[in-house]
């Protein structure tokens, strides 16, 4: 699919900073006129995967969380979350609804949720090199009142 635009940034993996993410994403985002249901979805997945890089990759050390947002053609939006961190032994394992490494009150839900708000997602990982979460939504095209798309 050819590309028609990108963002990327790169931020502290703080916990300040997930929900500055979620909403840089989100405004990008709105370009394609997403419904607020789509732009909460995204929001939501965003914020799922920057908590892991927070929790998960860096654990107790501050690192970098890589974002990139490229709107594709057909109105499909690819958001890109990749960390520097542990990396994840089995993938497979880690996306299991309820497994989580955290323990106390995490939930282990993280990679389902992104599932169950994105049309596709993929996780890409190497222990000690870091991980790559990619996740691709389209955006339904809407009909204006004058029969022009919008």
């Amino acid at each position: 699919m050819k590309q028609l635009n990108k963002f990327s940034m790169q931020l502290l993996s703080r916990s300040a900073n997930e929900s500055f993410a979620r909403v840089a994403v989100s405004a990008f985002v709105t370009q394609l006129d997403p419904t607020i249901e789509e732009i909460n979805d995204i929001k939501t997945a965003v914020s799922e995967a920057v908590t892991n890089c927070i929790v998960h990759a860096y654990k107790n050390e501050i690192g970098n969380i890589y974002i990139q947002v490229r709107i594709l053609e057909c109105n499909v939006v690819e958001i890109k979350i990749r960390d520097k961190g542990c990396g994840i032994p089995d993938v497979d394992r880690a996306m299991e609804p309820l497994y989580t490494t955290a323990g106390g009150e995490r939930a282990g839900l993280g990679f389902a949720v992104m599932q169950s708000f994105m049309d596709n997602l993929r996780v890409v990982s190497k222990v000690g090199k870091g991980t790559t979460v990619t996740m691709k939504k389209r955006i339904s095209v809407r009909v204006k009142s004058n029969g022009q798309q919008g």
